[in-house]
């Protein structure tokens, strides 16, 4: 790899005010920000949906059922990996994309309607091969979508509202794994037990869904910066300009990313392992379990939904990170709750607290990132970024799958292994706490990485 040249600052197109680091300083109304939010909710129901629920399912059909966790960790492993090397490079090309659309727009919608011939694919596929080379597929189009999208709030929102811009994101990256749960649940829920459930026209709506979504993002969001100049540089260059070591000297960025891996990866314990905690922890006939599975997302959707403003606001007058600190502390005690619960009931108070994390969290976690990146590169950073994203379900789906493969056969059940991955979830928490230490909250514009490299 080789060190990216400095970056400069975005040139803003006229009628939109810039200040430092090409911060942009002119209000936006609600409606923009709630369109600006908006194409989250097609996004993140997706991957919750199918990783949580259809994977599992029709695996179940295909693999032991002590293999199973693995499979899916296996199949959404290699589709981090394409989520990885994807989003961030895609972001760091339409920094310097320019369109008729504008820079971010061409891709939104590319990307989406591929997903959606994609999801039309896995939906109809039977061998396991095929499905997961159509899950690779979505997530190559998926992140190609998602990588230039991200770069919106950097690019549109000044710093007063960054905090309400970050909640709203937060509170629709929750409510669309919720729907998307709930529609892919509702097949299980309607099966009779030792029958298989058809997840053909649920996996089509997502699709469906999310591309909706992005037609409204293209028609009513108007971008604000202009593309950086590319001078005689290739795509191919500035592709690969995105992995250049410069990044490593935004110590507070890099401090946050690992953080918000750890902390993602311990909400994500809950919400990718709840179809075979159910199964297996606290057994049920298919029809209790395709209910529960259905009223288990609401409930942590609740609790996200009741923490993201009220966190918000707090950080915008207490500071980012004593939020997220309370954030990992609500998280891990849920976490543990999940461990020794005997029932539904004492299970879904830890899905509480673990949705007030996790709706802590997200709100407050885009504005700090938002706060410490370098503004003309928005769409390179908040892809990097999103390496955490993309490994954190992996992180969850794997180690849980170890654990129940190491562990099955000294404690006799799956179910009692599975809850032993709840105990990982509570050190994930922790591990969020150690690497937030070390960054910087100071605005960028305000002097950030000048500072020291860790900063309370």
């Amino acid at each position: 790899m080789s060190d990216a040249p400095a970056q400069s600052a975005a040139v803003l197109t006229p009628g939109v005010s810039a200040g430092a680091e090409g911060r942009p300083v002119t209000a936006l109304p609600m409606p923009q920000l709630l369109q600006l939010s908006a194409y989250w909710f097609g996004l993140t129901m997706v991957f919750t949906a199918l990783d949580s629920v259809v994977l599992p399912e029709r695996l179940k059909l295909l693999l032991p059922a002590d293999q199973v966790n693995a499979g899916v960790g296996v199949i959404s492993g290699l589709g981090a990996i394409v989520a990885i090397l994807v989003q961030p490079m895609v972001g760091s090309i339409s920094d310097y994309t320019t369109s008729r659309w504008g820079r971010r727009k061409p891709y939104i919608v590319v990307g989406s309607t591929l997903d959606l011939v994609f999801l039309i694919g896995l939906a109809t596929a039977q061998p396991l091969v095929v499905i997961g080379a159509f899950y690779l597929l979505l997530q190559f189009s998926s992140n190609t979508a998602q990588g230039p999208f991200q770069g919106y709030v950097p690019d549109l929102v000044p710093a007063p509202q960054v905090g309400l811009a970050s909640a709203l994101v937060g509170i629709m990256s929750i409510l669309g794994p919720i729907a998307g749960t709930i529609l892919v649940s509702i097949p299980v829920a309607l099966t009779a037990t030792g029958q298989t459930p058809d997840f053909t026209i649920a996996t089509i709506a997502l699709g469906i869904i999310e591309l909706t979504t992005a037609i409204v993002t293209v028609i009513t969001v108007s971008e604000g910066s202009t593309a950086k100049p590319r001078g005689s540089r290739s795509w191919v260059s500035i592709a690969f300009e995105t992995w250049g070591r410069d990044v490593l000297k935004e110590h507070s960025f890099v401090n946050l990313v690992a953080s918000r891996l750890m902390i993602l990866a311990g909400v994500s314990m809950f919400t990718r392992e709840i179809d075979l905690y159910l199964t297996y922890s606290i057994p049920l006939s298919t029809s209790e379990r395709g209910f529960w599975l259905a009223v288990a997302p609401i409930i942590l959707g609740g609790a996200v939904l009741i923490a993201c403003v009220p966190s918000a606001r707090l950080s915008d007058r207490y500071g980012r990170k004593p939020l997220i600190y309370l954030a990992c502390a609500a998280g891990a005690v849920g976490s543990a709750v999940m461990v020794v619960a005997p029932a539904v009931p004492l299970a879904l108070a830890g899905a509480v607290l673990i949705g007030l994390a996790a709706g802590t969290f997200l709100a407050v976690d885009w504005a700090l990132m938002t706060d410490i990146i370098p503004k003309a590169a928005s769409g390179r950073y908040m892809g990097l970024s999103n390496v955490a994203t993309g490994l954190a379900g992996t992180v969850a789906v794997a180690s849980a799958g170890l654990i129940v493969l190491l562990f099955t056969s000294g404690l006799g059940d799956e179910g009692s292994a599975l809850r032993l991955a709840f105990v990982l979830a509570v050190v994930l928490f922790g591990l969020g706490s150690f690497f937030l230490r070390r960054v910087d909250p100071t605005r960028r514009e305000d002097g950030g990485e000048a500072r020291a490299q860790g900063g309370s």
